[in-house]
């Protein structure tokens, strides 16, 4: 169907076909599994700035007050994003079977 072919059509969200959306809150679903690479921290170069934890697409790293981050792998999918954020080069990717 076409744009101007759906218009119209849904008048609410009730009535979009299922896709495959969740209800489900992003806790319940351990994605970690999907990754082929882990994050790994060295913790004598890393600053505590929080970069990793703001770039997270995840919501897999957790920090609190003047702590290192730590990496909640049940929930990363090793995308790297947080590696290549870190100002200080303190966060690599690693194999996961490796580390």
């Amino acid at each position: 169907m076409t744009k101007e072919q759906l218009k119209g059509v849904y008048k609410t969200y009730q009535d979009l076909p299922l896709t495959p959306i969740t209800s489900v809150n992003s806790s319940a679903n351990q994605t970690g599994f999907w990754k082929t690479f882990k994050p790994v921290l060295d913790s004598a170069k890393c600053i505590k700035c929080g970069i990793c934890w703001k770039f997270c697409p995840d919501v897999a790293i957790h920090m609190k007050e003047d702590t290192f981050p730590e990496f909640d792998l049940k929930h990363c999918k090793g995308c790297g994003i947080c590696a290549n954020e870190c100002p200080k080069q303190a966060i690599t990717m690693v194999l996961e079977g490796d580390a």
